[in-house]
């Protein structure tokens, strides 16, 4: 992944804008976290379709 120097993350009060270097770090890693507890592509299609049938 390219390295990002500057992450802009909207909330409803207002955007906040992050660049500094530890900032971005602790980013990346949520990320990181994110993509390893994500679903792949197949079992998130699974999962919508248990999901689907239970409706």
């Amino acid at each position: 992944m390219p390295q990002l120097d500057t992450v802009q993350l909207d909330s409803a009060h207002e955007p906040k804008f992050m660049h500094a270097e530890a900032q971005l770090t602790k980013y990346w890693a949520h990320l990181d976290w994110m993509e390893d507890a994500a679903l792949g592509a197949a079992e998130s299609r699974d999962f919508i379709h248990v999901v689907a049938r239970q409706l």
